[in-house]
């Protein structure tokens, strides 16, 4: 039996989105997506996380991208052209994925990486977090959140005062994508401006992405990932006390 066993309005309402992503991908056209593959692809979400947390894992990180790209003005001129309000679909995606995680156990932390393209370190999508704050920091039930905040196509910190007072926020300030190394006074400035919006005890810092989404890797040596690594360390230190690291 799939999640959803009838169809309530608002069941309806998540079979037409995952029609119209299906459409989006240029997999199928618009109505011809079983709705039932989607409450499976739910199901065995749920089974997969429910197996991890049996084998003792207790934090989960997933990898959004529908969210990210949704931040995009032309992605979101795209969603209107096929026919979907790119200001209703951030609650959806948040239904989506918290079907897929309430009711977990109460000790799995789980966290989301909004990602806006990284194959070789290409991008897909840019824009502010504005468009999908709301939605992303107020109706997904995640605690904490990886966000790309490495150059100017993240936009400002300002959306981050949606984030609500238990949730952690995790700044993506040094990028994947090059071997430019960032100074670290840079890195605590910006530091300083994202507190302004989230406390600095519910602030972290990472990478602003993976350094490979594919086997090619990024254009970026091992020895560059190691300097990036360190320079986190170094900065978290200073910022936040050895006890942080």
């Amino acid at each position: 039996m799939g999640l959803f066993s009838s169809k309530t309005p608002e069941e309806k309402k998540l079979q037409t989105l995952c029609e119209s992503l299906g459409a989006a991908a240029g997999q199928v056209s618009r109505g011809d997506m079983p709705f039932d593959y989607f409450t499976d692809v739910w199901d065995s979400s749920r089974v997969e996380i429910a197996s991890l947390y049996d084998a003792g894992c207790r934090y989960i990180q997933l990898d959004d991208t529908n969210l990210a790209y949704l931040c995009d003005p032309q992605l979101r001129a795209q969603a209107k052209e096929r026919g979907d309000d790119p200001d209703d679909l951030p609650h959806a995606y948040a239904e989506l994925i918290n079907a897929v995680i309430d009711n977990r156990p109460s000790d799995l932390a789980v966290a989301i990486h909004l990602c806006r393209g990284n194959m070789q370190s290409a991008w897909v999508a840019e824009g502010g977090y504005e468009p999908v704050a709301d939605a992303l920091f107020n109706e997904l039930h995640v605690d904490a959140y990886f966000l790309e905040y490495d150059d100017a196509r993240s936009g400002s910190f300002e959306p981050l005062r949606f984030v609500p007072d238990d949730k952690v926020v995790v700044l993506g300030l040094l990028t994947t994508k090059s071997a430019a190394l960032e100074h670290p006074a840079d890195i605590t400035r910006r530091i300083d401006q994202a507190s302004r919006y989230v406390p600095l005890e519910r602030l972290c810092l990472s990478p602003q992405c993976g350094f490979a989404s594919t086997v090619q890797g990024n254009q970026i040596t091992e020895a560059d990932q190691w300097a990036k690594l360190e320079r986190i360390v170094n900065v978290t230190q200073q910022v936040w006390g050895a006890a942080a690291v």
